[in-house]
């Protein structure tokens, strides 16, 4: 599990071996989320948060 960014217990990696949109992982106090990546043009467009099964999502 590469991390990318831990801050104040926030932390923001990926899973080297998944194969879906790019996207990284959050985690914070126990909750989890998944944040999709939308690229257009070779710059991130939009963010967009999904919730990871099983996990309890990151509160806004």
């Amino acid at each position: 599990m590469p991390k990318l960014y831990d801050y104040l217990g926030l932390i923001i990696f990926f899973y080297s071996n998944e194969h879906e949109l790019v996207h990284v992982h959050a985690r914070y106090q126990g909750q989890q989320s998944k944040i999709e990546l939308i690229i257009k043009n070779g710059k991130v467009e939009k963010l967009v948060v999904r919730e990871v099964r099983g996990k309890e999502p990151l509160s806004s």
